[in-house]
């Protein structure tokens, strides 16, 4: 912890964390909604504090949005429902039980029996839904063309970005996209799948994503942009 604080127009202290790193040229901003709400700041060995505590002040607007838009998060219990990958979930909590069961009722309805402890009850939701998300993923990818296939998948939490694609193959994606509607979900999948063509986002990319996806991207696109946030309410 470096001691800093960024203080919001709200009046609460966000903590900053500044890392430097050798080989890094940029400086970069990581905000953390959540959890322990902090700022970290990733700078070049050289780069002062004070050159990278400028540059987060040069970025107050964006920083402000998104402390402002994070939704506080809502704890899960026994008896609540949630919505993921498509469906309604209704949870449930039967401590006899070592593993969970998905118990699916039609294409809209389902119930999550989650086994173990109280106390590992929204842990074994949440990787309940990572699992499940990651499966969901690679059956969005199986319809594309066999050529644009990522060498690897990953799944991770990040508050930044929905998914990535390395020059290698490789694609990460967040999987609270599971929270979003199946077609939002496409869209992030598709969006990745068009950097095998193309590293950048110039027109013939958008294009390429265009017609992987097909009609509606831009509705896809737009939810996402409104709706983001709205995906880290949970855990």
């Amino acid at each position: 912890m470096s001691g800093y604080e960024f203080v919001l127009s709200s009046g609460e202290k966000i903590p900053i964390v500044i890392t430097s790193r050798r080989g890094l040229r940029n400086i970069t901003l990581r905000p953390k909604v959540r959890g322990a709400r902090q700022i970290h700041i990733s700078k070049p060995w050289l780069t002062t504090n004070a050159a990278a505590l400028r540059f987060l002040e040069q970025k107050r607007r964006w920083c402000e949005r998104i402390f402002a838009v994070a939704p506080q998060p809502t704890k899960l219990s026994p008896g609540d429902v949630i919505d993921f990958l498509g469906r309604r979930v209704l949870l449930q909590h039967d401590a006899t039980r070592r593993a969970n069961q998905f118990i699916v009722h039609d294409d809209q309805t389902a119930t999550l029996i989650v086994g173990g402890g109280p106390d590992m009850f929204e842990r074994r939701v949440r990787d309940f839904i990572r699992d499940q998300f990651l499966g969901a993923v690679k059956q969005i990818i199986r319809t594309t063309p066999r050529e644009l296939w990522p060498s690897r998948i990953t799944v991770r939490d990040t508050s930044s970005r929905w998914g990535s694609c390395s020059t290698s193959g490789t694609m990460s994606f967040s999987w609270r996209l599971a929270f979003a509607p199946l077609d939002v979900m496409r869209y992030v999948v598709m969006h990745e799948m068009a950097h095998r063509v193309h590293m950048d986002h110039s027109p013939a990319f958008w294009q390429t994503v265009s017609q992987l996806y097909g009609f509606g991207v831009e509705r896809a696109r737009r939810w996402l942009n409104v709706h983001g946030a709205e995906l880290h309410k949970y855990f």
